[in-house]
């Protein structure tokens, strides 16, 4: 995606409203009378009966759209944080409450009842400041809180009965131009819904604001997303969750069709190792420097016909990839079975493999492919 001018927002609410002003159209006396005139020439009982029989088609996408909200509705959770931050200017230092708003969807994992959502909703705060609240109107804090820079995937248990479970779908098979829903609290405004296409896959490289987030794949969307939409449900027409609504792209820090919400698959992936490993993320390591600036000149010269996958750099020694064999100027096409699209897919596809499985790795070299195993080990800390 070309940034442009465009700035990316994550999806903060801190309870600011505004009011919309209304445009009225003044219709001339004449065009009223054209209108009257074509009304009153044909019965108003044949036109409404005329217009139901033409609307029939719609109602019953209507319905079905309405189905998909009342099945999501009771999995998906209203956050409030409440958060202090101090200012320093020269010799004064003042505090700022901030109360962060956005929303969560309510999970099982181990028969356990979870609360995922972003972590920038709920950073930089205790538990007892973070209120969360459900569709039936309980309120209570979370018991523990875990969260995960890289990714922005936060994790919250709760020890309450009566809970509804989403169901989660598969992002992987989600189609550009497939209808979506979103959910959350934007500006505050708790389990509002909007609706549109799913406009891209695969978007990475985005800057966050200050959030480091490293591991990104998202999925875009045109459905209208704003500030405090941070966390809730990204809906396929199945009533599935497929993603967790992150981040925005917009020169207003409003919605402007340009949204983005994290994979489910790899929002479930590190949500139950913050759960199992304590809060600990485990990532796998290959052990290859990866050329960013890979581009279509430097593939045609390696004998590649298009651009496609990660070009290696450099192998660290004694890594998995050395391990392998991999070499400088190998281009990794395929890991795991899947299809590389770039550095960055590289390292989010690796980061989501599980430690010590062994993989196999299809590589262009010296103009043809060949195949490799690896099998990948934990991340060093450094």
């Amino acid at each position: 995606m070309s940034r442009g001018s465009l700035s990316l927002s994550i999806l903060k609410s801190r309870c600011y409203f505004s009011l919309l002003g209304f445009v009225f159209l003044m219709i001339s006396d004449p065009v009223v009378a054209q209108i009257s005139t074509v009304i009153s020439s044909t019965s108003r009982d044949e036109q409404f009966e005329s217009l139901e029989l033409e609307v029939a088609g719609l109602e019953r996408q209507g319905e079905v759209f309405n189905k998909i909200v009342q099945l999501a509705m009771p999995s998906v959770v209203h956050i409030e944080a409440r958060k202090t931050t101090r200012v320093t200017n020269g010799s004064y230092s003042t505090e700022n409450r901030i109360e962060e708003a956005g929303a969560g969807v309510i999970i099982v994992h181990s028969n356990v009842p979870y609360v995922i959502t972003n972590r920038h909703v709920i950073k930089d705060t205790v538990n007892e400041n973070i209120t969360i609240q459900l569709f039936d109107g309980r309120k209570f804090n979370p018991s523990k809180v875990w969260g995960d820079p890289e990714s922005d995937v936060a994790v919250m248990e709760i020890s309450k009965s009566g809970l509804v479970p989403a169901r989660l779908g598969d992002s992987s098979q989600l189609h550009i131009g497939e209808y979506v829903l979103a959910m959350g609290s934007p500006f505050g405004l708790s389990h509002s819904v909007s609706f549109g296409i799913v406009s891209a896959k695969g978007r990475r490289d985005l800057e966050l604001g200050d959030e480091k987030v490293r591991l990104q794949d998202f999925i875009q969307t045109d459905a209208a997303i704003n500030p405090g939409n941070s966390g809730g449900p990204l809906l396929n027409v199945r009533g599935e969750v497929v993603g967790i609504n992150t981040a925005i792209a917009s020169n207003s820090g409003r919605n402007e069709g340009i949204g983005f919400a994290i994979p489910i698959q790899m929002v479930t992936t590190i949500s139950h190792q913050l759960i199992d490993n304590d809060g600990q993320v485990e990532r796998a390591f290959l052990g290859v420097h990866l050329d960013r600036a890979f581009s279509a000149a430097k593939a045609a010269k390696l004998g590649m016909e298009s651009l496609i996958g990660a070009h290696v750099t450099g192998v660290t020694p004694a890594s998995p990839a050395a391990h392998a064999g991999l070499r400088v100027d190998d281009v990794i096409l395929d890991f795991d079975g899947v299809t590389i699209e770039d550095d960055g897919h590289l390292i989010n596809v690796v980061g989501l493999t599980a430690i010590g499985k062994v993989v196999e790795i299809e590589v262009f070299r010296d103009s043809r492919k060949m195949l490799v195993q690896a099998e990948v080990t934990t991340r060093p800390s450094s």
